[in-house]
């Protein structure tokens, strides 16, 4: 099924890979799944050996600093929020640096906002910050800066998710593909948890306002926040942008290797590059 296209992402050089919260914590007490990391790093520095130029955007912290802080339920205000990550982040990423540095590669800490995007001189500094970590041979690491940025308003000052935020990073550096990690094996025609009718979407050519409207703004877990239509908007920032996108089960994160082998794993949407689309704009009137 949809082999022929699916054959074209063995040729992808530069990935940008997201990983939510769900995909790296225990569902059973919400800590860090290191066994799952330490998959994750192994795979990223063999593609990175295959001579491909892998970002990686993580969620993360604030479930890393809830663990650090012994705390058992999502941060109930926005000052709550940030101390986790406050904590979180420097533990997560000292994680990273660490696997990364067994298998003889350099992790690079990003942290953005949505503000160092609008803004035009940050922008310019942190897309050639990409440019130059990539070509240094790191790998970039990202995350949304939790600590500053204003959850409780979303979409004013941040970017809600990290959905949203890796289709704007592979916008950004011009990534070939754009891999989302979730808690689903893809899109469905209905949220396939409440509705077992459900129809399982492999191949999007093209998003269409009838496919938008399938989003629904929920989340699955105790600790992520992107649901299917933050994934759906990540979609319309990438292929909208030139780059190809896939939704997959991030259970496994073996199923990076496969999707990047041409087998028909998760639902890929087809980049269209549109010729009038603009980043700038895009942050400016859908934020």
């Amino acid at each position: 099924m949809n082999q022929p296209v699916r054959y074209g992402l063995k040729d992808k050089k530069r990935i940008v890979i997201k990983i939510g919260s769900s995909s790296l914590t225990h569902p059973e007490s919400g800590d860090l799944n290191l066994l799952k990391i330490e998959r994750l790093v192994r795979i990223i520095s063999d593609l990175k050996g295959a001579g491909k130029e892998v970002v990686l955007v993580s969620s993360g912290a604030i479930a890393t600093g809830r663990q650090a802080l012994h705390y058992p339920r999502k941060p109930a205000s926005l000052a709550q929020r940030q101390a986790f990550a406050a904590v979180g982040q420097a533990r997560l990423m000292m994680v990273y640096q660490k696997l990364f540095a067994e298998y003889n590669q350099v992790a690079a800490q990003v942290l953005l906002t949505k503000d160092t995007m609008v803004n035009d001189g940050s922008r310019y500094n942190a897309q050639n910050t990409f440019d130059e970590l990539l070509l240094l041979g790191a790998v970039p690491v990202v995350n949304e800066n939790d600590t500053v940025s204003t959850s409780e308003i979303p979409y004013l000052d941040n970017f809600g998710d990290n959905d949203r935020l890796s289709a704007v990073v592979a916008a950004l550096i011009g990534a070939d593909l754009l891999i989302l990690m979730s808690d689903i094996d893809g899109l469905y025609s209905d949220d396939p948890r409440t509705n077992k009718e459900a129809e399982f979407i492999g191949l999007v050519p093209e998003i269409t306002p009838e496919l938008m409207s399938m989003g629904k703004a929920s989340a699955g877990s105790d600790v992520g926040t992107g649901g299917m239509a933050a994934k759906l908007a990540a979609a319309r920032i990438a292929t909208d942008s030139g780059s190809d996108m896939v939704i997959a089960n991030g259970e496994q994160v073996e199923v990076i290797h496969e999707i990047l082998q041409g087998e028909d794993r998760g639902t890929l949407f087809l980049a269209h590059r549109n010729q009038d689309f603009d980043l700038m704009h895009y942050l400016n009137n859908e934020y």
